[in-house]
């Protein structure tokens, strides 16, 4: 600033000689040289402004880490109970329970041939009871064949059980031999309302070889349902029918229906 003055000054003075001639006299320019003070001290901060408008809106930014998982919650409440479910097969008979305690000891007297008649009574009894309960379980009547005749029993038994009841009437298990004793037997089963009965044949003595229960082997018919007989679980070596006709094999534990089988000349 001080320097554009001195300029201006001495511009003037030349002008001022060329108007005027030599007889200007030489005054000194009165220059003053402007020079800057010292930084003052900073002032006191001024009050908060107004906000800003709101900027543009920023990019996204990157997804967060995830969570830690919480902690597992209270149990809610039990749900409705179930409907019950279908009734089990009829379990084995349990192991026979301790001996009980002896009883009084009974009055003195000669009652041996009492004795002897009473017993006699309590076995034709149990026979009579055997036969009547024999009778009331064949309630689907009698079928028969050319040679045979068919008792379905509705008892529920074992296979060999129900083997030794069919012997003792004289019979045996039933033994499909032909398309025709076994087309009996399954319309037998079908018409008592049943699903499936045991019949005579297994494997009990050599696995796979499967016989009727009489010993004679089976060379002549069989009538197994598709991936029968299959030994499921090792254990299935006795044989059922079902309404259909068709046999599985089983495991001889189970209890069921079964159908015994009377030759024609016996009966």
């Amino acid at each position: 600033m001080g320097g554009e003055k001195l300029v201006a000054c001495m511009l003037s003075l030349t002008l001022m000689r060329s108007v005027y001639g030599q007889h200007m006299p030489e005054e000194p320019c009165s220059v003053q040289i402007l020079v800057p003070g010292l930084k003052g001290e900073a002032g006191e901060k001024g009050e908060k402004g107004a906000p800003g408008r709101p900027g543009r809106l920023g990019p996204s930014g990157e997804p967060g880490l995830p969570g830690v998982k919480g902690q597992k919650g209270s149990p809610g409440h039990y749900g409705k109970m179930g409907p019950s479910g279908l009734k089990g097969l009829k379990g084995d008979i349990g192991d026979p329970g301790p001996k009980g305690p002896h009883g009084e000891p009974g009055v003195p007297c000669e009652c041996a041939p009492l004795r002897k008649m009473i017993g006699e009574m309590d076995i034709q009894v149990a026979q009579l009871t055997s036969e009547l309960k024999f009778i009331k379980n064949a309630v689907a009547g009698i079928k028969e064949t050319d040679s045979k005749v068919y008792l379905l029993v509705k008892e529920e038994k074992r296979s060999r059980d129900a083997e030794v009841f069919c012997q003792g009437r004289g019979g045996h298990l039933a033994m499909p031999k032909d398309e025709a004793s076994n087309r009996a037997i399954a319309g037998y089963v079908t018409e008592a309302g049943l699903s499936r009965v045991y019949i005579g044949i297994n494997d009990l003595e050599r696995e796979g070889h499967f016989v009727y229960v009489e010993r004679s082997p089976m060379t002549t018919f069989s009538k197994w349902r598709e991936g029968e007989p299959n030994n499921a679980y090792d254990d299935e070596d006795c044989v059922e029918m079902v309404s259909s006709g068709e046999w599985i094999d089983v495991a001889c534990h189970l209890t069921m229906y079964f159908v015994c089988e009377f030759d024609k000349d016996a009966v």
